[in-house]
């Protein structure tokens, strides 16, 4: 099954009706009031993208299964669901029958997931959030909700927060909801419609547009140089305090490109906050590693300088959109404007 129930470039046409059924892609049974219906074909078969309906389970045994492997529970996913532990185990075992695999181990009180029910529930659980987020997209033309962009508080602060007002300009009216997190975008979570994320190359996806390169660089409180002449190389770092983020990752990729990955600072400080270890190097409490892009006041003001032209490309803030979901237009509009707004930086791609 793939792991997408409705493919959202296949909908045709949206019906509000209660009591109507999600049939395009074979999908059948009532959620949440809302409907996808199809373009008037009396049958999706042989249509590219589409699933036949005889190979699609019940959505309700689905999201039955969902909930009991999520509780590794009956009783549970029975409460969450609010129906009786007899019925979900019902629809449990039709579910087995239909599929032809059994999906859980059941040992005494113990609750497992087999192989099969491994594969089956990762898939369930994007193609169930994919169909909500669908169903809020539609929902939010009433209720208005604000925008949900999630983003790093450092980025939130010396980036995006001076830009607003342009964007408020541009589009009057447009209701925003920041969410400052260091965390990754949990796009299940329906209230966020996009991030802003400091991904590394190597995690970069398919739904991650590039909008400001890391360059990470050490930064340092101008005094720190103060009779080093030029002669500043990275193995004089072993004089001073190195301000780490909750780990030494970075810093010691940052040591190994400048050639002295065996240097020993004279003191380490971790600080998990990265306004708090910016604002430790501007007081002159050791060198920190900072994107060049977001020290730009503290350069102009010279309460921070980059003695160094080595930087660490590993990482950059990247706009992430939900994966597997149909894109909103106010998605659209704010992924744009913030594109648009790094190009004057010379940052985002064309």
């Amino acid at each position: 099954m793939p792991a997408n129930l409705i493919d959202p470039a296949n909908i045709v046409s949206l019906n509000l009706p209660r009591d109507e059924i999600f049939s395009r892609n074979g999908v059948t049974g009532p959620v949440n009031g809302f409907s996808l219906a199809g373009s008037g074909h009396d049958s999706d078969e042989g249509l590219p993208g589409t699933m036949p309906t005889r190979d699609v389970a019940s959505l309700n045994a689905l999201k039955t299964f969902e909930a009991v492997a999520r509780h590794q529970s009956f009783t549970q996913g029975a409460e969450e669901l609010g129906v009786t532990q007899s019925a979900a185990s019902h629809q449990i075992r039709k579910l087995e029958e239909d599929l032809g695999a059994s999906l859980f181990d059941r040992k005494g009180r113990a609750l497992t997931l087999t192989t099969a029910g491994e594969v089956l529930r990762s898939a369930v659980r994007e193609g169930l959030t994919t169909i909500a987020r669908a169903v809020d997209l539609v929902r939010s033309n009433k209720i208005n909700r604000p925008f949900g962009l999630h983003v790093r508080p450092h980025f939130a602060l010396k980036w995006l927060a001076p830009r607003l007002v342009r964007l408020w300009e541009k589009h009057p009216g447009f209701d925003l909801r920041l969410q400052h997190s260091n965390l990754p975008a949990d796009f299940s979570d329906r209230t966020i419609d996009l991030a802003i994320e400091w991904l590394h190359a190597d995690d970069v996806k398919a739904n991650a547009s590039l909008l400001l390169e890391g360059k990470l660089t050490p930064a340092c409180h101008p005094s720190l140089l103060e009779n080093r002449g030029l002669a500043f190389e990275p193995e004089d770092l072993a004089d001073f305090a190195l301000l780490h983020e909750a780990d030494t990752e970075s810093w010691c990729a940052w040591l190994a490109s400048a050639g002295v990955a065996d240097l020993t600072a004279q003191r380490n400080h971790f600080f998990d906050d990265t306004n708090v270890r910016q604002e430790a190097a501007t007081r002159g409490e050791g060198f920190a590693l900072v994107c060049p892009a977001l020290i730009k006041d503290e350069a102009a003001a010279g309460s921070l300088v980059c003695p160094f032209d080595i930087h660490l490309d590993t990482y950059a803030y990247y706009v992430v959109t939900p994966q597997h979901s149909v894109e909103s237009s106010s998605a659209r509009i704010v992924k744009k404007w913030l594109l648009v707004e790094a190009r004057k930086d010379g940052q985002a791609r064309p």
